[in-house]
């Protein structure tokens, strides 16, 4: 479950969790996301992202330590890329509009649930 805190709204009742390098490069390549993609990562960094081989967009939300969104990218266009301003230890790839339907914005705090714990 992705919830966020500051809006009392749910992003994602289901989610995968991504921390393997396969994983990450894999990504959402070749298929439609339905559900949001959530890569962990070891320590912060700027993240780069490429949409090659993903045919949809989507919404993209960066988050620290605490699990405070730190930057956002709406509408993330196929054949495109990107990467974030700030660093970030978490990414999660959502799919196109989510951020819209569930007022989510920088600045507000999320709760992932207790599967992404023992992910890190």
């Amino acid at each position: 479950m992705i919830f966020n805190t500051t809006n009392n709204t749910c992003l994602s009742k289901e989610e995968k969790h991504l921390s393997t390098i396969l994983q990450k490069a894999i990504g959402t390549m070749l298929q439609k996301p339905t559900k949001p993609l959530i890569f962990h990562f070891k320590k912060p960094q700027n993240i780069s992202l490429h949409m090659f081989l993903v045919f949809h967009p989507l919404d993209l939300i960066f988050l620290n330590q605490e699990n405070k969104i730190i930057e956002i990218k709406e509408n993330f266009k196929p054949f495109t890329l990107y990467t974030s301003q700030k660093k970030a230890i978490t990414l999660i790839e959502c799919p196109h509009n989510t951020i819209k339907k569930t007022r989510t914005q920088k600045g507000d705090k999320l709760y992932i649930g207790e599967t992404s714990k023992k992910k890190r």
